[in-house]
């Protein structure tokens, strides 16, 4: 749901003390804000009415979710553990142990040793001085971010399919379209403000085409819904293009002028008729073709996905198979014909595009690379490694292995977010020596030696980029609470006890660095930004580029590039003993692990994780409505209340992770994308049961007789 603000109403600014426009904190959107805040506290906050991503709208968290700046159990000050408790400590205290005890680590064991995690929390500026804390102050390329465990597969396959990292076109796309397609993304939960915006596309007559196991909200204003079996999103893409083939529906001056690979593909192709694909994926052969009608027949269409797409052991390839159906019916680079990956954190694109990876530097550029690698160097003034670091799940392994001895953590939850979380937790106890910095005290920070109170969006300066790939300016509403500091000012200060001297006064130095060194990001200016942003690339001159690839795309010879990639099975599947499928997501009234809107009065909107079961798999399984539930995977259980709801379709379940006392992602194995290591949330079996019908635990007495 997204809230429109009359452009009549007048609020008198005598109340307010401070007043800031900024960007939402929440998901990928980047709508703009207005904030008004009187005596440290913000009082209210509205949609900028010229937003370039919301034009005035926003939603109930954007606009009402921003009580957890001042709620009693924020961090107000460092803290260390001491005697096996965190103790209040004082910056110095906490920075010289910080600084100790990395230094202590390096000496003994190397800088490989050492691992920092980046937020997508965080603005660019604070992710791009993370990387070079790690890189140049530590000297290690071991740094990651959390778009490894969501958008990473997406970032892989744009690049191998079209060049560059990005959505191709902007959310004004959406209004031009004939047709939007979306797979994997549920977005007037997850993307309120872009749901909405879907919505009023439909109803002036754009048809939508909903895929998703679930029957979303927006399935009601669409054309056609097609509810595949989890995992075989694949097959489904391959469908709709064999029927686009079949028909007549390609573009062939655009396949012969503007690409290269198709021959490989249209052999492939052949063995994915709409009957076959009924088979794998449950969906019935005349939908299919519908579906593949609409978008092919359209003169425009724009696609859409989330993490119902990437989140799987072949996500990076079903994204590529999405460039391969845009490719051939020539619906790239053109007005109303964009691909919109729909970006979970409000910064998940700007971190990885400062380079907050274990493999490249800003704008996606090889670590190995010599002549970008020297550039950075002769930047910072230090030596740097031409050795690709670890990736997030690589860090957890090296750890439990005792070859990684600390981590750096910096605005991620690992232990409540991340898959697997009983091996999550070994490896955070076979550390040596852990940092967080932090808003609140979380699962995570209960394996951390320090603890550093930080900012939230709301109280730090800088920028953030959008699903858009836009720049938008970060204004703070108001200051950090008690003793916390600014992510910026913290990570400075740790690069200068370190010995290495940034040279940065505000993150706006920062950010004219990252354009000194970026070609991509040339033009970039906080006086450029103004309030309506720029989206990447933009030229030495300002100029920016809201649609890429109308001419040529970002790959050598200039073609985008088709994958013949077949339908694979997912890396689980339901059998006897765990006969349904688990599906991850989320829900509008909370974000990710509700670190934030927990402790809002979202909280008594929602107030705990559910799971939904379909009536018919419920009536089977003695499951009734609100009843207390038994879910086991083949690595973990959990224990949740049932939802009985014919929204999830037979065979399958669903819940969220907003609650950490669900511990959701106890249930997540390992099983991840072949290319990315991004998990594969989507796709988990599960045995459901009564609380009633557990077995009950009963303790081994040894025979002392």
């Amino acid at each position: 749901m997204a809230i429109a603000i009359p452009t009549d109403v007048k609020t008198s600014d005598e109340r307010f003390d401070r007043t800031a426009t900024t960007t939402c904190g929440y998901c990928g959107v980047g709508c703009r804000l207005e904030t008004r805040a009187s005596g440290g506290r913000i009082v209210s906050i509205g949609p900028a009415l010229d937003g370039p991503a919301n034009e005035g709208h926003t939603c109930l968290k954007g606009r009402f979710a921003h009580g957890f700046t001042r709620s009693p159990d924020r961090l107000r000050t460092p803290l260390i553990r001491e005697d096996g408790e965190l103790r209040p400590a004082t910056w110095e205290e906490a920075l010289d142990r910080i600084v100790a005890e990395l230094e202590r680590i390096k000496g003994a064991h190397g800088a490989d040793a050492l691992a920092g995690l980046a937020s997508s929390r965080a603005t660019n500026e604070d992710c791009y001085a993370m990387t070079r804390l790690m890189r140049a102050a530590v000297g290690t390329n071991n740094i990651d971010n959390c778009s490894r465990v969501c958008h990473s597969p997406t970032s892989f396959a744009l690049r191998k399919s079209f060049g560059l990292s990005g959505a191709t076109g902007s959310f004004t796309d959406l209004d031009q379209a004939e047709v939007a397609l979306l797979l994997g993304v549920n977005p007037t939960q997850g993307h309120p403000v872009v749901g909405a915006r879907i919505k009023q596309a439909a109803l002036r007559g754009c048809k939508l085409i909903t895929i998703d196991p679930r029957r979303i909200e927006l399935a009601d204003y669409g054309q056609v819904h097609l509810a595949p079996r989890p995992g075989t999103n694949a097959a489904v893409v391959l469908g709709l293009c064999h029927v686009v083939r079949r028909d007549g529906m390609l573009d062939e001056g655009f396949i012969a002028a503007r690409t290269e690979g198709y021959e490989a593909l249209e052999e492939l192709l052949a063995g994915y008729d709409p009957q076959a694909v009924e088979e794998v994926t449950g969906i019935p052969a005349a939908d299919l073709e519908a579906a593949a009608h609409l978008y092919g027949e359209a003169g425009s269409g724009s696609l859409l996905w989330g993490l119902g797409v990437t989140e799987h052991k072949y996500g990076s390839e079903v994204v590529q198979l999405l460039c391969n159906l845009a490719m051939m019916t020539g619906k790239v680079g053109k007005p109303g014909s964009a691909l919109l990956p729909l970006r979970g954190q409000n910064n998940v694109q700007g971190s990885s595009d400062m380079g907050a990876l274990p493999d490249t530097y800003t704008a996606y550029r090889s670590v190995e690379d010599e002549e970008v690698a020297a550039s950075f160097e002769a930047a910072w003034g230090a030596p740097l490694s031409r050795r690709k670091g670890l990736t997030i799940p690589q860090m957890f392994d090296a750890a439990v292995a005792g070859e990684l001895k600390a981590m750096y953590i910096f605005g991620e939850d690992i232990a409540q977010t991340d898959p697997d979380t009983a091996h999550v937790i070994a490896a955070l106890e076979s550390l040596e020596f852990v940092v967080c910095q932090e808003i609140f005290p979380n699962e995570t920070t209960k394996f951390a030696d320090v603890v550093l109170p930080a900012s939230a969006f709301l109280e730090k300066e800088g920028t953030f980029i959008n699903a858009e790939r836009r720049f938008q300016i970060v204004e703070p509403a108001i200051d950090p609470p008690g003793e916390a500091r600014t992510d910026f000012e913290i990570i400075g200060e740790v690069c200068r006890r370190l010995g290495h001297e940034t040279g940065w006064r505000s993150p706006w130095d920062a950010l004219d660095e990252i354009a000194r060194l970026t070609p991509e990001y040339a033009g970039v200016s906080r006086a450029r930004l103004g309030r309506q942003g720029l989206q990447w690339p933009v030229r030495p001159d300002g100029t920016d580029s809201p649609t890429l690839y109308d001419t040529v795309f970002d790959r050598p010879g200039g073609r985008g590039h088709f994958a013949a990639l077949p339908y694979k099975a997912p890396g689980d599947a339901a059998d006897q003993d765990f006969p349904l499928i688990l599906v991850t997501g989320r829900i509008l009234q909370h974000y990710n692990a509700g670190t934030m809107t927990r402790r809002t009065g979202n909280a008594t909107l929602v107030d705990r994780d559910l799971l939904e079961i379909h009536p018919l798999d419920a009536e089977r399984l003695w499951v009734k409505d609100g009843d207390r539930v038994s879910v086991r995977s083949r690595v973990g259980r959990i224990e949740i209340e049932a939802k009985v709801t014919e929204r999830i379709e037979p065979g399958h379940v669903f819940t969220t992770f907003h609650f950490p006392e669900t511990r959701t992602n106890l249930l997540v194995g390992q099983s991840a994308d072949v290319n990315t290591s991004c998990p594969e949330y989507k796709v988990i079996a599960v045995d459901v049961r009564p609380m009633s019908e557990e077995p009950a635990f009963i303790p081994v007495v040894a025979d002392v007789s």
